[in-house]
C-alpha cells in the first residue's frame, strides 16, 4: 500500500510506501505518543479538578467533628444546667418547710407574749412601701431563672422578709415587757402566810386602831426573804420600829421595803435580781413574833401589797 501525499506547492507529490518497514515503526512510534501525551493531559486535568473536591471534603469532615464536640458540650451544660435548677427547687422546698416553722414560731410567741388578737397576724404582710428604681436605676442580672421559680423565690423572699421583720417587732416587744415585768413587784418575798394586813388594826402593843402600811407574813426565824423585782438595794441597815430593814429602789417608780429581819444579806449599791436571797425573817424591831412586814411603795406613796403578792409573772 502506499499514500500519495499531494502539495499546493510548486514542488510535486510525495509518495510513503507502507509496505517500507521503518516507516511503519515510525508512524507506530508517533501514534503511541499522541496517546501518552493525550492519557498525562487527562490525568493533569483529573489531579487538577480533583484535589480542591478532596480538600473541600476534608474541611467538611472536620467541621462535622467540631460541631458533634459542640453538641456534646451543650448537652453537658444542659445536664449541670437541670441539675442546679432541680438543686434550687430542692432549695424552694426547705425554705418553704423553713417558711411555715417561722410562722408557727410567731404564732407561739404572740400566745406567749399574751398579745391582742390582731396585733401580730402572720397571715396578713405588713403596710410596706419605698421609690421603686427605673430600669435605668436597677443593677443588669448575670443570668435569669426559669420564670416559674423565680417567682417562687423572690415571693419566698418576701415573705421571709415580713416574718423577719414581725418576729423582731414582736421580740423588742416582749422583750420590753420582761423588763417592765421583772420590774413590777410581783409575788410573795418568804415562804409563810399573811398573819396581818394592809390598812387599819389594832396595834398589836396597844390595842389602840393603828394604820398599818404594809402586810405581815408570818415565817420561821431564818427563813429566807428574797426580792420580789429587780432593782437595786438603797437601804440595808436598822430604822426605828422596823428593826433590820431592806429596801430596793426598782427604778421604775417602785421601791419595796423588808423589815424585822433577824439577818440582813444584801448590801447598799448591790443590784438584785428576782429571787436573791437579801435577808433572813426574823423578830428584830417593834415585832410580836418571827415574820416579815413587806411594804410597796409607788412614786413615795404607800400602798396595799396583796395584789402584789398574789400576781404571778
Amino acid at each position: 500500500m502506499q499514500i500519495i501525499l499531494v502539495s499546493r506547492g510548486q514542488k510535486g507529490p510525495k509518495t510513503l510506501d507502507l509496505t517500507c518497514r521503518r516507516l511503519r515503526c515510525k508512524a507506530l512510534a508517533i501514534g503511541l505518543a499522541g496517546i501518552v501525551g493525550i492519557a498525562g493531559l487527562g490525568a493533569g486535568v483529573a489531579l487538577a479538578v480533583a484535589g480542591p473536591k478532596a480538600s473541600a471534603l476534608g474541611d467538611i469532615g472536620h467541621l462535622k467533628q467540631q460541631v458533634g464536640d459542640q453538641d456534646a458540650r451543650v448537652a453537658e451544660i444542659k445536664r449541670d444546667a437541670q441539675r442546679d435548677l432541680d438543686a434550687l427547687a430542692v432549695k424552694l422546698g426547705q425554705l418553704q418547710a423553713q417558711s411555715v416553722r417561722l410562722n408557727a414560731l410567731g404564732e407561739r410567741l404572740t400566745q406567749v407574749g399574751k398579745l391582742d388578737d390582731g396585733e401580730f397576724d402572720f397571715d396578713e404582710e405588713p403596710g410596706q412601701g419605698g421609690p421603686e428604681l427605673t430600669t435605668s436605676d436597677a443593677p443588669t442580672p448575670a443570668y435569669t431563672l426559669p420564670a416559674s421559680l423565680g417567682e417562687s423565690i423572690e415571693r419566698l423572699s418576701g415573705q421571709f422578709d415580713t416574718q423577719q421583720a414581725q418576729l423582731e417587732a414582736l421580740r423588742d416587744m416582749l422583750m420590753d415587757r420582761s423588763i417592765e415585768s421583772s420590774l413590777r413587784p410581783t409575788g410573795m418575798p418568804v415562804n409563810g402566810y399573811i398573819s396581818s394586813y394592809f390598812g387599819g388594826r389594832p396595834d398589836p402593843f396597844s390595842g389602840h386602831a393603828a394604820r398599818h402600811t404594809g402586810i405581815d407574813i408570818a415565817a420561821p426565824k431564818g427563813t429566807p426573804v428574797t426580792a420580789v423585782a429587780e432593782g437595786m438595794v438603797t437601804f440595808a441597815g436598822q430604822r426605828s420600829g422596823y428593826g433590820d430593814v431592806v429596801e430596793i429602789d426598782h427604778g421604775n417608780g417602785y421601791m419595796t421595803r423588808y423589815a424585822h429581819n433577824s439577818a440582813i444579806i444584801a448590801r447598799p449599791g448591790q443590784r438584785v435580781r428576782v429571787g436573791d436571797v437579801i435577808a433572813k425573817a426574823g423578830s428584830t424591831g417593834r415585832s410580836t413574833g418571827s415574820h416579815v412586814h413587806f411594804e410597796v411603795w409607788y412614786h413615795n406613796r404607800v400602798v396595799n401589797p396583796l395584789a402584789f403578792v398574789r400576781s404571778h409573772r
